[in-house]
């Protein structure tokens, strides 16, 4: 089993920044991924970014190229998102995910078999 918390969510003005971390713990093996996704009010969740653990590759949705950065720190076995340019249209519950089977990064939902509970990310215009 994996466990995987997030924090870090809050309430920012337009054009400000946030970090979510995740704390990932439990039976992490191999070569996995980690991945964030957002779910805004009364809509679908979607995929945000990912990374897989050795770092070396990375994907974004081209909404938050450029202003999001998702990283991860194996020491501390935590993976975060910075967020920068925040607009009203990032508010969301974000979830970290992780996909211990795929073995190329993706960003399809079904790949990631273990989810943390969410944080909710306001932003305010």
């Amino acid at each position: 089993q994996v466990q995987l918390v997030e924090s870090g969510g809050g309430l920012v003005q337009a054009g400000g920044s946030l970090r979510l971390s995740c704390a990932v713990s439990g039976r992490t093996f191999g070569s996995y991924a980690m991945g964030w996704f957002r779910q805004p009010p009364g809509k679908e969740r979607k995929f945000v970014a990912a990374i897989k653990w050795s770092g070396a590759s990375i994907l974004y949705v081209d909404d938050v190229k450029g202003r999001f950065t998702i990283s991860r720190d194996a020491a501390k076995n935590r993976v975060y998102l910075q967020m920068n340019s925040l607009k009203p249209e990032d508010t969301a519950v974000y979830y970290c995910a992780a996909d211990m089977s795929s073995k190329s990064l993706g960003p399809r939902e079904s790949n990631y078999g273990y989810w943390g509970q969410g944080t909710q990310v306001t932003v305010s215009s």
